[in-house]
């Protein structure tokens, strides 16, 4: 991505949601007769009506929906192909055109029913015109295959200065190939190979292009991070160790939501990396999982590997083994930044309770960063800010900028609290940056549905995680 925009992607996504799509083909709509056997069914309820701006009048109950379906293999594959179809019929009704008032619709849509699942949501959000693309255009990106900053295919022909494959240290053994994992980085023809400081993004934040103090790459991971937590860990490990190696200098690397967990899991066990990374930023992190999993992958139905690794602890046993031990704090100086108004993926996610926060009883150096307690809440970067949202916040950018700077964990006592908590948006942003990034959150609900093979358990815990 060129310019000054923050995209990104969903559970991480790794970067694979974040450019702007090229217009892809139609998808074809169900037929009239599909549709009306699938009203007749009450499956997709009011998803087909006309839009009042609240989502009430944009989607039905797709939580009842799919309780009336009935679970099982078949059924299952029924019950998200109805949901792909019933998405891929909303289309933008208004266009919105102000920071301020887009932040206000999105408060409204949750304010209408703020126990949606993701699919309402999501479905209300391109309604109003809180996207920069359609539906129809998102599911042949989802479909499609990313190039560039995007790509899961890089030709990286740089061989490692030292041996990190096909274990570094007393690293566990990667399951995966080598080839694999170096192909999901992307390097661009910019990057100063360690002159400046190097940064993994975990998703894409084109804010750094360019900039003198961080110099990015990306790494898009297969799957867009629904499959095995654990497998998704060793591309973040290989990356961390691989740039650290080709650039002889410690990584900075940036996480989004899932992206947070598979980072923390590679520093768990994939110990090597610890000592090649200079700090770690977590943006909207769920080290706890989320209160959430069951909107995202109704009970009963087969889902995606990775939604149910992010059940809340207690739940999931890859969250439980994750924070074992130690695992609940921070192994290399981190900064996490959440808003608890509101996630609507993380929950909780307020306060020293959410879900990010990250205990530090290594003292490594650690800052949790809850949004609506840096800012009044009445201020506008206080104020009301999704789970993708947090990447457009101009306190959440603040704190990036800091970290990468000043190494170590983020500090708000270095940033410009006064100016920063009265901007919507972070500083050279626009209302189509904002756009741009609420694609993340379509762009995830349509990953969620169009991912296979769905499961009916969260795979095994790997042999090597033995404490």
């Amino acid at each position: 991505m060129q310019g000054t925009s923050i995209v990104l992607a969903f559970l991480s996504l790794a970067g694979s949601a974040f450019a702007r799509p090229a217009p892809a083909e139609p998808v074809p709509s169900p037929s009239v007769t599909a549709i009306a056997s699938l009203e007749d069914r009450s499956l997709i309820g009011d998803l087909l009506g006309d839009s009042n701006g609240l989502l009430g009048d944009v989607v039905g109950d797709i939580n009842n929906v799919l309780s009336e379906v009935g679970v099982g293999e078949v059924v299952g594959t029924q019950a998200w192909s109805t949901i792909s179809s019933a998405l891929a019929q909303v289309t933008a009704t208004t266009t919105q055109t102000n920071a301020a008032s887009a932040i206000s619709q999105l408060s409204s849509i949750h304010a209408a029913k703020p126990s949606a699942n993701l699919f309402e949501f999501v479905a209300a959000v391109a309604a109003e015109g809180l996207t920069a693309n359609n539906v129809n255009d998102l599911l042949g990106f989802v479909d499609g295959l990313a190039t560039g900053e995007n790509s899961m295919s890089n030709v990286n022909i740089q061989a490692p200065k030292d041996t990190i494959y096909p274990r570094k240290g007393k690293d566990p053994k990667y399951s995966v190939t080598e080839s694999s994992l170096r192909s999901a980085i992307y390097i661009p023809p910019s990057f100063t190979n360690g002159k400046v400081q190097p940064v993994i993004l975990m998703p894409d934040i084109s804010l750094l292009t360019g900039s003198t103090y961080a110099d990015p790459v990306w790494l898009n991971i297969p799957g867009y991070l629904l499959n095995d937590a654990q497998t998704n860990a060793e591309y973040a490990a290989y990356a961390i160790n691989y740039i650290a190696s080709i650039t002889g200098k410690k990584v900075s690397i940036i996480g989004w939501s899932q992206g947070n967990i598979n980072i923390q899991w590679a520093f768990k066990y994939f110990t090597s990396t610890q000592k090649s990374v200079r700090n770690h930023i977590a943006i909207s992190p769920d080290y706890a999982g989320t209160v959430n999993a069951n909107l995202i992958c109704p009970e009963g139905l087969p889902c995606d590997p990775a939604v149910l690794q992010q059940q809340y602890k207690g739940t999931s046993n890859f969250i439980d083994q994750l924070r074992l031990n130690g695992g609940d704090s921070a192994y290399v100086p981190t900064t996490t930044v959440y808003s608890g108004l509101f996630d609507e993926i993380v929950e909780p996610q307020q306060g020293t309770g959410a879900s990010a926060y990250l205990n530090d009883a290594r003292k490594v150096g650690v800052t949790n960063n809850y949004l609506q307690g840096i800012c009044n809440p009445v201020l506008p970067a206080g104020s009301f800010y999704t789970h993708e949202g947090v990447l457009y916040n101009p306190i959440a950018f603040g704190l990036v900028k800091d970290a990468l700077i000043n190494g170590g964990a983020g500090q708000t006592s270095r940033l410009d609290l006064n100016t920063l908590c009265n901007m919507y948006l972070a500083e050279g942003l626009n209302v189509s940056d904002l756009l741009l990034t609420e694609n993340a959150i379509l762009v995830a609900a349509l990953a969620l549905v169009l991912y296979e093979p769905k499961v009916s358990a969260e795979p095994a815990i790997k042999a090597y995680a033995t404490y």
